[in-house]
């Protein structure tokens, strides 16, 4: 099963593929999308839709993993990064891909085990996880991989109890 986890932004969208086959994890990519301070909304709203229409064809996974909107301080920030939202989930909806919402929570259980686990001890997880030589950077890309990992353990104990996920 092949998952692209995203972390929604504006400026940066993180993205992570992570493949799980004969019992392992395998990372098949990540980075970042990223758009530019000084075009309009909607331009850059195109950017994420056009560009995560790329991965999704490149890529070809299974489900989409997204974070979903948890808590900011800034109701300027929550509502650009509701925009992506849309755009991701429009988008991976249109390429006819399950789409999976995990909170922040969810996801730092799922990967370290501990729900309030920081950016760091995220990082590392993922690292040890998906066997990669250094931890993946930026923040955005490692929460993405993240995300996906949450969704293959969820997929894998749903399968293990006879649900689909």
């Amino acid at each position: 099963m092949r998952v692209l986890g995203l972390d929604p932004g504006t400026a940066r969208t993180g993205y992570g593929a992570v493949e799980y086959r004969g019992g392992r994890l395998k990372v098949l990519d990540y980075g970042l999308i990223t758009t530019m301070s000084d075009m309009a909304m909607p331009q850059r709203l195109q950017v994420i839709n056009r560009e995560l229409s790329g991965l999704i064809e490149t890529i070809r996974p299974d489900a989409v993993a997204v974070e979903q909107l948890f808590y900011f301080k800034n109701a300027k920030t929550v509502i650009t990064v509701a925009q992506s939202r849309g755009v991701i989930l429009l988008t991976s909806a249109q390429a006819g891909i399950g789409i999976a919402e995990y909170t922040p929570l969810q996801i730092k259980q799922a990967v370290v085990g501990y729900g309030s686990a920081d950016k760091k001890q995220v990082q590392y997880m993922v690292q040890k996880l998906l066997s990669l030589k250094e931890m993946p950077r930026p923040d955005d890309a490692a929460d993405a991989l993240a995300a996906a990992i949450c969704h293959l353990n969820f997929y894998r104990l749903s399968d293990l109890y006879g649900r689909k996920a």
